[in-house]
């Protein structure tokens, strides 16, 4: 060792030594400490897995999971050079194992006093292998996930044991259609080295779901979904000890962002006979230590990480030593298939080794002690019972008496109970909310200080006034031709120049909708707001203890349509948080409810994110689930949960809201089942001009393509008590400059493609609404009658707004003011007489001004 290296290996054993963070360069040098360098490695990280388990609540105690191995397919789509559990057809007796085989290693493994069923399988094998497709096709499912779903359950209701699904990498879809089957998942991050992924020969080289950035896209939707997540590193397959310490960072890094990864696997890599890397040495196990220990250090105390026990020969002291905190799965019953040559040891002698080093063995569940006392969001209903049944509730690890013991996997009972804080829709404007933030504000997020890092590195600043000027020319000539930084220009107009945008933007307005001003007599009906979603900008959502929370009835909610209707509205808009409770068919009833009681009611429902939802629930496909929506009545969907279409605003502004793609999906997939939706905007946190212009020509596009959008609507941030801004990381919404020239550049950029643009008079003060109706604007929207969502966040312009009250606000414009249907028609005579007498809104909802 030469005596810079020495100097830099004792420099970083003693920042680690002092307790201070490690950079990537310390954990590189520290992962090379052998010897009496590597001791002094051990020690440190054995102090810092001690008092994690102190503080867990769990000292001197080393955990495992009694667990049956169910290989549900050998088939795979990837070509890892040192996989011996892929195969190919010819080698197997069938594709899959069959629905009987599966359940007779889950009840054997109950017998035994297993808790665990590791689904394991290849990556997409029908993909590859047309026999993988073929059985699929014949024993009626659409993909390997499907099948996987539907044993899982099996197991569940038959065996009782919890299911581990390691089904290679998922995207953010998937994971909502498996969470509510299986307590945790897993997939190995295994390396972030792009050139063992892209160079010829290297161990990824020719499989396409080794792809570093797909699998760390994997570990960023599972924190997102709230799914407790195993993971871990691989080392000895041609990774360099860079590229080591980075994969170990990355894992940190989602580890805080999200707090979802339950624990991390230190593998050390094994050659196998028949594979390309049979030649490869085995990982020296001092090299596995260093590697346990140096991601104990970087990892922190709270993170629970393994080794596999049949890896380490037996070296199980120095593993101790190293410090992990858990042995993993451990099967009585059935091999390691995916290192078959390495058996599992005895877990009595397992208990014995680690006696010997001072600690005691016990036994937990798939899901790790923390998610389990945890609840909700980590566990989904629909499992919680199943975990409950073999939990112990004080020390969330496995209860010693516990016998898996079958139990019905279904659906809640509906979750329409009324609960809570019904009358929030009337209070928000009287009493107001009861706090400013919910109990749970400091972790339900993610951590906010992580999250920081996400944040982007300034705009440049606004064009010079010469490239205004040109901007405004190419806006008057060729609206929709603008390119993005002309664009982006416009939207640093200010003074004349901000004045000449608004009326470019008007002048296409009167072209393409005339001079009316439009509105809609109509009610939104939040049925709850209960949600785990983790929406970092919405202070609408509660958990069902906090004191804001509520769940409406079916019955109270077609009362609140039924009472609209009598007031003259023609649409009810109802959306409302996920709530873990209600089964995805719950969108069905509530719009059957609806329609029970006012057939003639358009029923505008459900944005994106709760077909979704709904879709992954059922475990139907987007279109099947939307034409079932259709026919039980809803008529239109809003087009929110867009805020700003690009993921890398959508994973700072939200924590587990559907990704942009998904986003896109729903809404062209609604579009061509004949369903019309509206398009939004919400602007003005932690984005910047240019995401403004893409988002609106990505909605253009759209449109072209499908003709589906009705409208167009702007929605500015509303900050006052939205956890992002609360927490310093979101700007207080839009300044009333970039109101005016959003609002006009949306009327350009969109023109001969949608001709409705609204402005959102809740979050916009009447007179800056005025100044917008002057810049493009056409519509008001409705006179929702309760609008709780922005009161929630701090919204000062009430819960509804009369018809007098938005003619008043048009009337200084000059320009008439017509009401509309949801389709921008005519409502009819009846329709217009019952909303002059009500002025638009129901009584129940109408402020009473004191006496004086």
């Amino acid at each position: 060792m030469s005596l810079a290296h020495d100097s830099a290996l004792r420099r970083a054993l003693a920042r680690a030594r002092d307790g201070k963070a490690l950079d990537v360069t310390e954990a590189a040098v520290l992962l090379q400490a052998r010897d009496e360098h590597l001791d002094a490695l051990l020690d440190h990280a054995a102090r810092v897995r001690d008092a994690g388990l102190r503080a867990a609540g769990r000292e001197g105690v080393i955990t495992y999971s009694r667990k049956v191995f169910i290989p549900l397919t050998r088939l795979c789509r990837d070509r890892c050079g040192y996989c011996t559990f892929a195969t190919a057809p010819h080698k197997l007796d069938a594709a899959f194992l069959s629905p009987d085989e599966v359940l007779e290693i889950a009840r054997q493994g109950a017998a035994m006093g297993c808790k665990e069923a590791l689904f394991t399988l290849g990556d997409r094998p029908e993909d590859r292998w047309h026999q993988a497709r073929e059985w699929l096709d014949a024993h009626g499912y659409d993909d390997t996930l499907s099948y996987v779903r539907a044993m899982a359950i099996r197991v569940l209701e038959e065996t009782g044991l919890l299911p581990h699904l390691n089904p290679g990498v998922l995207s953010w879809r998937d994971l909502q259609r498996l969470k509510p089957v299986a307590p945790s998942m897993g997939m190995m991050l295994e390396t972030t080295s792009r050139r063992l992924f892209e160079e010829k020969g290297q161990a990824h080289h020719g499989s396409p779901d080794k792809d570093p950035a797909v699998r760390l896209r994997v570990l960023e939707d599972a924190g997102r979904s709230n799914v407790p997540f195993t993971t871990g590193i691989l080392i000895g397959i041609g990774e360099t000890v860079e590229d080591r310490a980075e994969s170990i960072f990355a894992i940190r890094r989602v580890a805080r962002e999200y707090g979802g990864i339950q624990e991390v696997i230190v593998q050390n890599f094994r050659a196998k006979p028949d594979t390309a890397m049979r030649g490869m040495p085995d990982a020296d196990l001092q090299e596995l230590a260093a590697t346990i220990a140096v991601t104990r250090l970087v990892l922190g105390p709270r993170t629970r990480v393994q080794a596999p026990p049949n890896l380490v020969d037996a070296e199980y002291d120095l593993m101790i030593r190293a410090g992990i905190d858990d042995w993993g799965g451990v099967s009585p019953l059935t091999p390691d298939h995916v290192n078959p040559e390495r058996p599992w040891p005895q877990i009595d002698d397992l208990a014995e080794r680690t006696a010997a080093s001072g600690f005691a063995l016990r036994e937990r569940l798939t899901v790790y002690p923390e998610y389990v006392r945890a609840g909700e969001p980590w566990l989904d209903p629909r499992v919680l019972g199943h975990v409950a049944a073999l939990a112990d509730p004080d020390t969330g690890l496995a209860r010693e008496d516990a016998v898996p013991v079958g139990r019905p996997w279904q659906e809640p009972d509906g979750g329409f109970a009324p609960s809570g804080r019904v009358d929030l829709h009337v209070e928000v404007d009287t009493t107001g909310r009861a706090a400013d933030r919910r109990e749970d504000f400091d972790h339900v997020y993610g951590d906010w200080e992580a999250l920081r890092s996400r944040l982007g590195a300034a705009p440049a600043g606004p064009g010079t006034p010469d490239d205004v000027r040109r901007a405004l020319k190419r806006a008057e000539a060729d609206p929709a031709g603008l390119t993005d930084a002309e664009a982006v220009a416009l939207l640093g107009a200010e003074g004349d120049a901000l004045d000449e945008l608004a009326g470019i933007a008007d002048e296409l307005r009167r072209q393409a909708v005339g001079d009316d001003v439009t509105y809609v007599v109509n009610r939104n009906i939040n049925f709850t707001n209960v949600c785990y979603t983790g929406c970092r900008f919405c202070a609408f959502a509660q958990r069902r203890t906090d004191a804001d929370a509520y769940t409406l009835s079916l019955e109270q909610v077609a009362d609140r349509a039924e009472e609209a209707w009598a007031a003259g509205a023609t649409e009810v808009c109802m959306q409302g948080g996920i709530h873990p409770d209600l089964p995805g068919t719950a969108y069905f009833e509530i719009a059957r409810a609806v329609k029970t009681r006012t057939p003639r009611m358009h029923v505008h429902a459900f944005s994106p994110m709760e077909v979704i939802n709904g879709a992954s629930r059922t475990n139907l496909s987007v279109r099947d689930w939307l034409e079932a929506a259709k026919e039980a009545g809803v008529d239109s969907l809003p087009g929110t949960a867009a805020e700003i279409l690009d993921d890398d605003v959508r994973w700072v502004l939200t924590k587990g809201k559907l990704p942009t793609q998904d986003w896109i999906d729903v809404i062209t997939t609604a579009h061509r089942v004949g369903i019309p939706t509206t398009s939004t905007m919400m602007y003005g946190h932690v984005d910047n001009h240019l995401h403004w212009v893409r988002h609106i020509k990505l909605i253009r596009r759209l449109q072209e393509e499908t003709g589906g959008f009705s409208e167009f609507v702007l929605l500015p941030f509303v900050h006052t008590s939205a956890p992002i801004y609360l927490a310093g990381i979101a700007r207080p919404g839009p300044t009333a400059q970039e109101n005016r020239a959003v609002h006009a550049l949306a009327r350009i950029l969109l023109h001969g493609a949608i001709s409705n643009i609204q402005c959102s008079w809740v979050k916009l003060q009447d007179d800056l609404c005025r100044q917008v109706l002057r810049g493009g604007v056409n519509d008001l929207g409705g006179t929702l009658m309760e609008e709780t969502i922005s009161r929630m966040a701090g919204s000062e312009n009430g819960s509804y707004k009369t018809i007098s009250e938005l003619r008043a606000m048009v009337e200084v414009t000059g320009r008439p003011v017509r009401q509309r249907t949801t389709e921008y028609g005519r409502p009819d005579d009846e329709r217009l007489a019952a909303s002059l007498a009500s002025d638009g809104v129901c009584q129940s909802v109408r402020r009473t001004l004191p006496l004086v």
